[in-house]
Parts: C-alpha cells; structure tokens; sequence
C-alpha cells in the first residue's frame, strides 16, 4: 500500500475539487454547527493519505487483520448463462466480517484515533457496515454505537447480535421507512450532540464532503488489487467491470482503478425492487433527479416537491433513495452505464451461484451478478467481466428462506 494506492491523487484527475465536488455533484449542504468537525476530519485525512506511519499501519491491519488480498475466482459454471463470456469473481466476501466494509472502517477507526475522539458511531442498512464499525472499534478500544432501522433490525437479526456481541449499542430508528435513510438521520443527530468526543465513521460514498472521497480511498484498494490480479490471470484488462449500487462504495472501490482504462466498461447496478413501473424501487440513478440528500448534491428519488421518496429492495442494503456523488459525476460524463436489477432477478442470480460455485453470495452482489449475466449475453462470448461479489450471503439467509419457501 502507497500514498497513490490510498488515494490515487491526480492518477486519473479524478479527485473532488476543495469544496468536495465532482463536477455539480457533492459539496457539503448541513447544519453550520457540523461545519468545524467536517473541516477537522477533512484536514486530519489530508494529513494522514501522507502519512508513512498511517498508510503502514492501514497497510498492515488490511494484511493481518482483513485478511488482504482477497483472490479473484473465476466461475465457469455460473458463466454458462451468459453467453459464454468469462466471469471472474473479485472475493471481497473472503474479507475479516465477511464484506467489502471492512477496508473503509479499518481506515476511519485509525483516523478517529488521530482525531483524538473516544466514540464512533454508524449508520447501517444491511449490517455489514454496522458490524464492520463494531469489529474496528473493538479492535481499538472506542465506545460504538450503531443506528440502524427498526425494518433493517428484523430482516438482519444475525447482524444485529454480532454487533451487540463485538461490544456495540445497536439503536433501531423507528422513524420515516425505518431503513438506512432514517438511520443516517439519525445519525446525524447524534454528532451534532457529541461531536466534541464522537467520529461519524461514514459508511458509504454519500453524505457531505469529505466523506466520499475519504471512503471510495479506503475502499479503492479493492479495484487496486483487482486489476493487478485480472492482468496476471488473464494478460490483459477486463472488457467490463460490474458492481452492485446502493450508496455506491463496493461499485467505486472496484471501478476506480480502471476509470482511466477507456477499453473498460463500468457498470453499475441498482435495485430495481419490484419494477419501475411499480414505484417499489432504489433506482435512483436510472429514475432519480438531482436533489440534496444527507449533506451531498446528487441523484436522489425525490417527488415534484423535493421530498424524498421511499426506496424499495429485498436487499436491505441497496434501499437507499440516494447516491454517491462520484457515481453521479460518472453518470453524466458517461464514464459510467447503471442499470435496474429486480428482486425477482438478483435472488434468481443468488440461486444459481450458490447451485453452481458453492458460493453464497450477499443479495446486494446477487444484483451484479445479474447484470453480469446480462452483460455477457450482450457482449458475446468473447468478453471478460469482472464482477465485485462484495459480501457473503449469511446474513440473508432469513430473506432467502422466505423468498425460496426453504
């Protein structure tokens, strides 16, 4: 791990401006009294992306403790369904909690020691992040607490015990959809309180500046690692990269690293829910407009009022009605194609994975893993796509009960 690893500043001139905006997209749009602790994370990070001793130590827990690099797999059997071209596996369900959270919250727990804070708390929807935060915070000594929604509770009660297990205090939002939107809420609530002694360990690319950029840094070791590996695998660079998205980490951790490849595709996929036309659905970069939600200026599933809409999807976590900035700077320069994946497709995906490779999957992943399908029926059989499975499938086991009668 380098200083360029980290961040990758100025490789592909990427990087948000110094207001934290890529393009029109990001910025900061919150409460002045949360002004002073965003310009403090955002001068310690500069800091420490130059940091020898930092980036050593991140190098090293991601090593020892995440369990890096995680391998590529390559799935020929689940392949067969897409016309014949390649599908080749990035292994972030292999990481330490089982997901690709892990790489951001290792980062942010060691920032939060240099800042000097004593509590962390998170947001989260599926419980990946949620238990990714508790295990950091165990690890380092730091009181945790987790705000996560009454709906996300029920549905991800396995999570919801690991993270009581590690030491968390686990917070059910009962407001709003009672899903991650309401739990960043209240998250948010909880710093302006206690933003004396507390670090928000943001857990995807949302929210205000600089939590996109120091996020997709912590997570862009996964496309660092991903393109070396297909370039030793296979002699060349993927045809296409897909990714499932929801507030977007795991797609930009894996797609950073080959923006400046022009020869490769980058696909994004969204939760398509129970179908557009049905208005149960999270896809917000296909069907949202550009509005501010959560501090950010980006796509947003809003109403001709401005109001946020809700989100649907059976994975609990893609329902989020808004999107990484970046994602939204992708979008509009074209860098970047995202489609809808429905339920119905992703669990159908998250089958036969498990049928053909022994591999359970994580039912976010199951939605690129649908698009990759697509993909390749699409791009013959000559094509090569690199899919990020960002996490294992144990977790939704309880959805996945119900959905297949098992």
């Amino acid at each position: 791990m380098t200083a360029a690893d980290l961040a990758g500043n100025g490789v592909h001139g990427d990087d948000p401006d110094t207001q934290g905006k890529f393009g029109v997209f990001g910025g900061r749009y919150v409460p002045e009294a949360l002004i002073p602790a965003l310009d403090e994370v955002a001068a310690e990070y500069d800091k420490a992306k130059n940091d020898a001793e930092f980036i050593g130590e991140f190098d090293r827990l991601l090593r020892t403790y995440a369990g890096r690099p995680t391998t590529l797999t390559e799935v020929p059997r689940f392949a067969e369904q897409a016309g014949g071209a390649r599908i080749i596996l990035k292994r972030e369900d292999l990481t330490h909690t089982g997901a690709h959270k892990i790489n951001n919250v290792l980062g942010q727990a060691l920032l939060t020691k240099r800042l000097g804070k004593t509590r962390v708390i998170a947001e989260t929807g599926a419980g990946q992040h949620g238990v990714a935060t508790a295990t950091a915070a165990a690890l380092m000594g730091l009181e945790c607490v987790i705000y996560m929604g009454a709906v996300d509770c029920e549905r991800q009660a396995l999570n919801v015990a690991r993270m009581k297990l590690l030491g968390a205090t686990v917070v059910p939002v009962t407001n709003g959809s009672q899903t991650l939107k309401d739990a960043i809420n209240e998250a948010f609530r909880d710093w302006v309180a206690n933003v004396d002694h507390t670090h928000y360990l943001f857990g995807t690319i949302a929210g205000p500046h600089p939590f996109p950029e120091i996020v997709r840094d912590f997570a862009r070791i996964i496309g660092v690692e991903a393109r070396r590996q297909i370039m030793e695998l296979t002699g060349r660079l993927p045809d296409a990269v897909a990714a499932a998205v929801g507030g977007g980490s795991n797609a930009i951790g894996i797609f950073h690293a080959f923006i400046g490849d022009e020869g490769v595709q980058l696909h994004g996929f969204e939760a398509g829910g129970r179908g557009l036309e049905s208005g149960e659905h999270a896809l917000t970069l296909t069907a949202g407009s550009v509005g501010v939600l959560h501090g950010s200026r980006t796509y947003v599933l809003q109403d001709d009022e401005g109001q946020t809409v809700e989100s649907h999807s059976i994975s609990a976590g893609l329902d989020y009605p808004g999107v990484g900035p970046e994602h939204a700077w992708l979008k509009d320069s074209g860098r970047a194609t995202y489609h809808g994946v429905t339920d119905a497709e992703a669990m159908e995906a998250f089958a036969l994975l498990a049928r053909t490779e022994g591999i359970i999957p994580a039912i976010e992943s199951s939605h690129a893993l649908a698009g990759a399908l697509k993909l390749g029926r699409e791009m013959g059989p000559d094509a090569t796509i690199l899919v990020n499975l960002s996490g294992r499938g144990d977790k939704d086991m309880g959805t996945a009960m119900k959905y297949f009668n098992l």
